[in-house]
């Protein structure tokens, strides 16, 4: 059992650095917060990256933080990290009784239903409790459509989705022509919100999509910057026609390419 003594070793450093080190000793789960975060982030950039050496660091550097919220937890007797191990394996044979019970789930969307109805059956309010409030909001929309469409609370074709994004610009249109700030707030957000119903249909991520079109576009600006330095120029001196004309010679020069 391997696996069982790496984690219990793991478990005693952190005992140990809990109660030798004034930096482990200073941590609350307040503290600890953001940069649990921070390591999420990192491992997402691993995972893009895919480079295998760096996600299996990633993953220890969370694996630490898991631990060490156990650690702080037992200290004030709420749970440890037995009971975390423990909690989620029965979590999993609940929630999956196509598995350890008598119900058929044939595919994945199968299997989608059933948690969600299930997680309702254990207590949820609502089918929407579970989605973290401080999820970003491109991402929190994917999962506030997902989740509802397990209901059958969904769009029946893209086209009517597009139809739908036409609607909401229109709306965004007039409250602009109106001039009134709180309006067109709540309209650009209604266009952003049906933009990610729209890329749902087109099997798009848009969370992943935007990021996308930012790498592309830091890629292109850091080009213009380059093309500003060979020609001795600044690109805060220069005049919007002047930049437009960078850019679109930094677009031709790496047509087709992705950073």
């Amino acid at each position: 059992m391997k696996d069982t003594v790496d984690l219990q070793r793991l478990v005693t450093i952190m005992d140990e650095l809990r109660e030798k080190c004034p930096w482990d000793r200073k941590q609350t789960l307040a503290s600890l917060k953001p940069m649990t975060i921070e390591e999420t982030y990192e491992l997402t950039d691993a995972i893009e990256s895919g480079d295998w050496q760096q996600i299996k660091e990633e993953l220890g550097d969370l694996l630490l933080h898991i631990v060490f919220y156990a650690k702080i937890a037992n200290e004030v007797n709420a749970f440890d990290i037995q009971d975390v191990i423990q909690s989620i394996s029965q979590k999993l044979i609940h929630r999956h009784p196509h598995i350890y019970g008598n119900v058929v789930a044939n595919t994945a969307e199968d299997v989608k239903k059933n948690w969600e109805q299930i997680k309702l059956k254990e207590g949820k309010t609502s089918i929407l409790s579970g989605i973290p409030n401080t999820m970003p909001a491109l991402t929190k929309a994917t999962r506030i459509q997902e989740k509802v469409k397990q209901v059958g609370f969904e769009w029946s074709s893209a086209n009517e989705v597009w139809d739908k994004v036409m609607e909401e610009t229109n709306e965004l249109k007039e409250a602009i022509s109106l001039n009134d700030s709180h309006h067109i707030e709540e309209e650009f957000g209604d266009v952003l919100f049906s933009l990610v119903n729209f890329a749902r249909f087109l099997n798009i991520d848009a969370e992943t999509a935007l990021e996308k079109t930012n790498k592309k576009f830091i890629y292109r600006f850091k080009g213009m910057e380059k093309l500003a330095t060979e020609k001795g120029q600044n690109l805060a001196n220069l005049s919007l026609p002047e930049l437009d004309e960078l850019w679109n010679k930094v677009k031709a020069q790496i047509k087709n390419e992705l950073p």
